[in-house]
């Protein structure tokens, strides 16, 4: 869940080397990218022991695939970033599941 979120967070906040709204919106976008991936090299890095890959029988590939497919069909503009914003907004409503 935490990598799917990294992912839906780099893909989402791309727009932050193309455009300034704010220094609170470039800096809280900051924030979740660095959160996010200081998460994952946690869990991936010193915390690594606590991982069961037995217990995790999840198949993201399958919520990674569908949310692009769901991009490719249904962006709100057929541009790279707006594909790729709309790829973060499906993934982020299903990247719950492995947890649940």
């Amino acid at each position: 869940t935490q990598g799917l979120y990294l992912l839906v967070f780099i893909t989402r906040y791309l727009d932050l080397f193309f455009s300034f709204v704010s220094v609170y919106n470039t800096l809280m976008k900051i924030f979740f990218l660095a959160s996010a991936g200081y998460i994952v090299y946690l869990m991936t890095g010193s915390l690594k022991t606590t991982y069961d890959k037995n217990l995790d029988s999840f198949r993201v590939e399958f919520l990674i695939g569908g949310a692009a497919l769901f991009a490719l069909l249904f962006p709100h503009k057929y541009t790279i970033l707006e594909v790729l914003w709309s790829f973060s907004i499906y993934l982020e409503a299903v990247a719950i599941m492995p947890q649940l």
